[in-house]
């Protein structure tokens, strides 16, 4: 089966900085792909590369089929991107926006007002439909964003941060937004600093960190990398008093009560498990002291580039 993106020994510098250092990864049809990283890890340069905006300096890289630099044209047709900010005209109205976009795509009129109308109800933005653009929330933007990105019904959705600067409630609309295009047939690639977006979104995540990957895996998977729960001991003041490791049964978390008691310790239990969060710290910092020159250089490169 032909993987939807295919990435191998991807290099890319700009100038003497060092962005892409031999990346690989793969990602199957139909799967929600994250890829995390610390600001000027790589993410939009990667994106870039995949979408054919930037020429790579070295490696393969192929979406939907094609190579990135032999067919590019091939490539454009089955995808889309959704950049970091809303590419939408906010003095036309939803539905002006799609149908537009649909006669730029070689709709026809008609065919073009039915998509619109069709994808404004699948994105949830028919009754806002005839509003301009300019009063709507950020949320709405990017919703409509998503939408534009459907006229011609893409293979590989590209998604760089799709929900930064969005509050809680819109980036959480968004995410169902996100997690419906499987069912569609759209393999989604997005890049994200949220983890906890990673967590609710993708199907398998990787880190990105010094131009490679430095893990890949669901994310129970990479939790999994740094240890199981923890039955933790606090204080009255919530002063950490004593951790004890555990399988996260009900029998594991009582032998750790019942060691606490036999220790005659008091204090408040409560079971931590392993968060994104702490993947990606232990892997950045575990990474730190043998690529710091990897990571500065790549913070440098992405402002440069952007």
């Amino acid at each position: 089966m032909t993987h939807a993106i295919d990435v191998r020994g991807l290099r890319k510098r700009f100038g003497t900085n060092t962005v892409l250092d031999g990346l690989d990864l793969r990602v199957e049809p139909g799967e929600i792909f994250a890829l995390l990283g610390p600001n000027g890890a790589g993410k939009t340069t990667t994106i870039n590369v995949l979408t054919t905006l930037v020429r790579p300096d070295s490696g393969t890289a192929s979406v939907a089929g094609f190579d990135v630099v032999r067919s590019p044209g091939d490539v454009r047709r089955r995808i889309a991107l959704t950049g970091q900010a809303a590419a939408v005209d906010e003095a036309l109205t939803a539905r002006e926006n799609l149908v537009m976009f649909g006669r730029l795509s070689a709709l026809r009129r008609r065919s073009a007002g039915a998509r619109a109308d069709e994808l404004l109800e699948r994105f949830r933005l028919t009754a806002a439909a005839r509003r301009r653009v300019a009063t709507y929330s950020g949320g709405m933007r990017r919703r409509l964003d998503l939408a534009l990105s459907f006229v011609a019904e893409p293979q590989v959705l590209f998604l760089d941060e799709p929900t930064t600067g969005l509050d809680t409630r819109s980036r959480r609309e968004l995410w169902g937004v996100i997690e419906s295009l499987p069912k569609q047939g759209t393999t989604v690639f997005l890049t994200t600093q949220y983890l906890e977006e990673a967590d609710q979104l993708a199907d398998r995540i990787a880190v990105l960190f010094g131009g490679r990957v430095a893990a890949l895996g669901t994310a129970d998977e990479l939790k999994a990398r740094i240890g199981g729960d923890t039955v933790e001991l606090r204080a009255p003041d919530g002063t950490p008093v004593r951790q004890i490791s555990t399988d996260g049964t009900v029998r594991g978390v009582r032998r750790a009560i019942d060691a606490f008691d036999a220790e005659g310790l008091e204090g408040t239990v409560t079971l931590t498990r392993p968060t994104l969060d702490d993947v990606f710290l232990a892997l950045t910092e575990q990474d730190a002291d043998h690529a710091p020159r990897a990571r500065h250089d790549a913070r440098l490169t992405e402002t440069e580039a952007a």
